[in-house]
């Protein structure tokens, strides 16, 4: 099973982790896109995707994210049997913590896609950094999906 990992980024963190990512799972068939290059109708069931995506402004999708979002809902692909994992980051200091993430996994659940494993939230305000949260979540999500 290949794995596809999708970046949605404001300030680039979201694709570093994303880059990382890739890294920790070195030996697997692993391809990354940036949300702004990827056609939703480009998910396919045979693939396990990782979502990774950051919050921006009051609880939005960050600019990296909208164009796949948009896409999204003007096509309204039917997801069913597409499979993915989210990672989301945010600051705990705003009441819109991680809602860039739950966003997309809320359209891409109402497309017919399945949410699998724990629905990772960074928080920029602990002391976690982001890339070691998301290999630790990673590995846990290989194991669980990927194996």
């Amino acid at each position: 099973m290949a794995v596809v990992i999708l970046y949605g980024s404001e300030a680039g963190t979201a694709e570093q982790v994303a880059e990382h990512m890739v890294d920790v799972l070195s030996d697997q068939d692993v391809s990354l896109y940036d949300m702004m290059e990827y056609d939703p109708g480009d998910m396919e069931t045979s693939d396990f995707h990782i979502v990774v995506c950051s919050t921006y402004g009051d609880g939005e999708l960050p600019t990296g994210a909208e164009p796949f979002f948009e896409a999204l809902e003007d096509d309204e692909p039917d997801l069913s049997g597409v499979q993915f994992a989210l990672f989301g980051l945010g600051d705990s200091v705003y009441d819109t913590f991680n809602r860039g993430g739950e966003i997309m996994a809320g359209k891409l659940t109402s497309l017919g896609a399945e949410q699998v494993g724990e629905h990772a939230r960074h928080d920029s305000s602990g002391d976690v950094k982001p890339k070691a949260q998301a290999e630790e979540w990673v590995r846990t999500i290989a194991a669980e999906f990927l194996s």
